[in-house]
C-alpha cells in the first residue's frame, strides 16, 4: 500500500518472518518456547537472588536488573509474533509501533548501563577489595540502578519524538516481526537526516560508546590488577569472578554491533530478522544460563533452595 501522507497510513501490517503458513507454525512454536525458557530462567534468577541471602550483593543486585530488562525486551519484541499467530491479525497502531520502538530503545540502552554498572561493580571488587562494601554500599547501587533507567529513557525520547514528526509514509508493510527503527526509517518519506545523524553519532557515543567505553576502561584495569597476583590459583578465581559479565557484555555488543552499526540505506532487513529474533530471544536465554554455568555461587544457591534432596 503505497501513501503521500499521513493520512492514508492508519496502522502498520507486521510481515513477519515468513510468508509461509507452514514454516509461520513452526516459527511460533520456537518463539514461544525461547520465550517461556527466557520467563523461566530470568525469574528463576530473580527468584534466587530473592530468596538467598548470600546473593544479597551489589553483583546480583544488577543482576536482578539485567533480567527485568531481558524479561521486558524480549515481551516487547517478541510478542507481535505470538499475538498475531494466535489472533490471525497482524496489524498495529502507527502510535502503538512507534511505542513499541521507543520501549525496546529504552530497554536496550537501559541494559548496555546496567552492564556497565556491573563492569563498575567488578572493577571495585577485584582493584580495591579491602573498600568494596563502603564503595558499593546499598544507596550507591540503588542509586546507579535508578540512573541507569532513567538515563535509558531519556537518551531514547529524541528519537521517538522525531519519529512522531513524520508525516509520510511509502508502503504501511513493517518488513520486521516487530516494530524496530530500521524498518520504519526504511517506510519514511519524510527527512530522516536527525534520525540518521543521531543514531550513527549522538545515539552511538552516549547509548552504547560510553557504556562500552566505561566497561573497557574497567576491564583494562581488572586485568592489570588480575595480573600483578602472583598465584595462579588468585588470578584463575579473580578472572572467574568476571568472566561471566565479559561472556554477556561480548554477546550483547556484538549482536548489536551488526545490526545498528550501519546507516539504514545499507541494512539488510532479511538478515536483520534473524540477527533481530536471536538478540531478543537467544540473548536472553544466554544470561541466566550464562551466569548459573559459569558461577558457583549461583549454582550452590540453586541446589540450597530448589534441590528436591534432602
Amino acid at each position: 500500500m503505497d501513501a503521500t501522507n499521513s493520512s492514508a497510513v492508519k496502522y502498520f501490517i507486521i510481515s513477519g518472518i515468513s510468508d509461509d503458513p507452514m514454516m509461520n507454525n513452526i516459527i511460533f512454536f520456537l518463539v514461544l518456547i525461547i520465550y517461556l525458557l527466557t520467563l523461566g530462567g530470568n525469574v528463576s534468577i530473580l527468584l534466587l537472588v530473592c530468596l538467598d541471602r548470600q546473593l544479597h550483593t551489589p553483583m546480583y543486585f544488577f543482576l536482578c536488573n539485567l533480567s527485568i530488562l531481558d524479561i521486558s525486551c524480549s515481551t516487547n519484541n517478541l510478542n507481535n509474533i505470538l499475538v498475531s499467530f494466535i489472533s490471525g491479525d497482524n496489524t498495529v497502531s502507527i502510535l502503538r509501533c512507534l511505542v513499541q520502538i521507543f520501549i525496546f530503545l529504552c530497554l536496550t540502552c537501559g541494559e548496555l548501563l546496567i552492564l556497565a554498572a556491573m563492569s563498575f561493580d567488578r572493577y571495585v571488587a577485584i582493584c580495591s577489595p579491602l573498600h568494596y562494601h563502603m564503595i558499593m554500599n546499598a544507596r550507591i547501587c540503588i542509586l546507579l540502578a535508578i540512573i541507569c533507567w532513567v538515563l535509558g529513557t531519556v537518551e531514547s525520547i529524541p528519537i521517538f519524538v522525531e519519529l512522531m514528526k513524520f508525516t509520510c509514509y511509502k508502503s504501511n508493510v513493517v518488513n520486521h516481526f516487530f516494530c524496530d527503527i530500521m524498518p520504519v526509517l526504511k517506510l519514511s518519506c519524510s527527512d530522516t537526516h536527525f534520525l540518521d545523524l543521531y543514531i550513527l553519532t549522538l545515539g552511538v557515543i552516549i547509548s552504547a560508546f560510553s557504556p562500552f567505553l566505561m566497561t573497557f576502561v574497567s576491564y583494562v584495569f581488572i586485568i592489570g590488577t588480575i595480573l600483578k597476583i602472583r598465584s595462579t590459583t588468585g588470578r584463575r578465581k579473580a578472572f572467574y569472578t568476571c568472566s561471566s559479565h565479559l561472556t554477556v557484555v561480548s554477546l550483547l555488543y556484538t549482536t548489536l554491533a551488526i545490526q545498528y552499526l550501519r546507516p539504514h540505506s545499507l541494512v539488510n532487513l532479511k538478515s536483520n530478522k534473524f540477527m533481530s529474533l536471536f538478540n531478543s530471544g537467544a540473548v536472553p536465554i544466554l544470561n541466566p544460563l550464562i551466569y548459573s554455568l559459569k558461577n558457583k555461587d549461583v549454582k550452590d544457591a540453586f541446589q540450597r533452595k530448589f534441590s528436591l534432596l534432602p
